[in-house]
């Protein structure tokens, strides 16, 4: 049997269900700088964006393929994911809900915060330890 507390059945689950199980996961493996925004008025492609920054390219690695690990544990099967090798900027699709791993010169560079505005940022403060 499994102990880890993230696993949980999303074969069903609605967008922020698997968002906020993700960034469960990343925050149990040490992400940095996690953000969750929600973007569904501003994206055709997604309604949630999970970004956060790992502190080396392995830390990167670890991270992604935790979320891969447990989400298919979860009954969620990613349907792409991009950059893995690298290990500076990981993006892996789940659909309804896009995850970004990034070192953090790359999100620096990049800013997707900023692309979407602050209004789309989501409290996470009752998913994250603190």
């Amino acid at each position: 049997m499994n102990e880890n507390k993230n696993v949980r059945d999303l074969r069903d689950a609605q967008p922020y269900d698997i968002a906020a199980n993700i960034v469960r996961i990343l925050d149990d493996k040490k992400a940095r700088d996690l953000k969750l925004l929600h973007v569904e008025d501003q994206s055709s492609i997604t309604s949630y964006i999970v970004l956060c920054s790992g502190s080396s390219n392995t830390q990167i690695k670890s991270l992604a393929g935790e979320v891969e690990y447990v989400m298919s544990l979860c009954g969620q099967d990613d349907l792409n994911m991009e950059g893995y090798a690298e290990g500076s900027w990981v993006v892996i699709d789940y659909g309804s809900v896009m995850v970004h791993v990034f070192g953090r010169d790359t999100r620096d560079f990049y800013k997707l915060e900023k692309l979407y505005g602050e209004t789309s940022e989501v409290d996470i403060s009752g998913l994250v330890s603190i």
